[in-house]
């Protein structure tokens, strides 16, 4: 093995074992989001399921979760239950672009922080 292909897997590795690192990171702040919100945290290691409780979170049926998975226009969706789910917490359109561009600062804070889940303000209870 030449020199060059040896410094290419070792930084390959360390790449991987980070990105590794960084989305066990997010799963559990995920999953404390889940909990707050009053729902199994579980589902937050469960690929589809996680975004139909997301969608519940966020005030709508949990169909509306699969909406992410339309080629395309899913990123849309996305976006918009992100949205929502930042807004059943009580803050605003500002920390859901933080979600979206800063998840590993934003997500902690609304897993870890003192926010706590008070229901979409567009649902009636």
């Amino acid at each position: 093995m030449k020199s060059e292909d040896s410094l290419a897997l070792i930084l390959f590795l360390s790449l991987f074992f980070i990105a590794f690192i960084m989305a066990i990171f997010l799963i559990i702040c995920q999953w404390k989001i889940f909990v707050k919100a009053g729902k199994p945290g579980w589902a937050a290691i469960v690929p589809v399921y996680n975004q139909m409780v997301l969608a519940e979170i966020g005030g709508k049926p949990d169909v509306w979760g699969l909406l992410p998975l339309i080629p395309y226009i899913g990123i849309i969706w996305s976006i918009w239950l992100v949205n929502r789910m930042a807004k059943s917490f009580g803050k605003d359109v500002g920390f859901t672009l933080g979600l979206i561009f800063l998840p590993l600062i934003f997500y902690p804070i609304l897993a870890f922080g003192k926010t706590e889940y008070v229901g979409h303000p567009d649902v009636k209870n």
